[in-house]
């Protein structure tokens, strides 16, 4: 199955210029920023997480859940056409990649059967730096 084209199409220049060095590192050269330093590990601020490169929703603070892996984890995206999931060998190991179906930015890992108390048994393991949380209303 082929993944569809990304609704957001800038070219690398344009991103460089929306983007830090930092941001354009992880979101669109697939890196990953280190363990326990991302801005959105600990948080459990409510509020619903969009692609930091184009503002898409991507997850829910309900969905968000503490892994102690250094990153933040999350059972389910907010909307399950909201992520494309892409097999990923690199590093000499199978993974499978979450993108932003929006704009097709790279956010990070998800596992499976880890045994978490989750109702998937999912941890979509994601950079803080691909997200941008925006607070709830209350």
């Amino acid at each position: 199955m082929s993944t569809p084209a990304p609704k957001v199409q800038l070219t690398d220049d344009e991103w460089r210029k929306k983007l830090t060095p930092a941001e354009f590192a992880v979101l669109r050269q697939a890196g990953t920023e280190r363990p326990g330093i991302g801005e959105y590990t600990d948080t459990t601020t409510e509020g619903v997480y969009e692609c930091r490169a184009c503002g898409a929703e991507l997850f829910r603070s309900t969905e968000k859940f503490e892994s102690h892996c250094g990153w933040p984890s999350f059972f389910d995206p907010a909307d399950s056409d909201a992520v494309i999931l892409k097999s990923d060998d690199s590093l000499g190991m199978h993974r499978v990649e979450v993108i932003c179906a929006s704009c097709h930015s790279h956010l990070g890992h998800v596992f499976e059967g880890e045994g978490y108390p989750t109702p998937t048994d999912q941890r979509y393991c994601i950079n803080s730096i691909s997200l941008k949380l925006v607070p709830a209303q209350h």
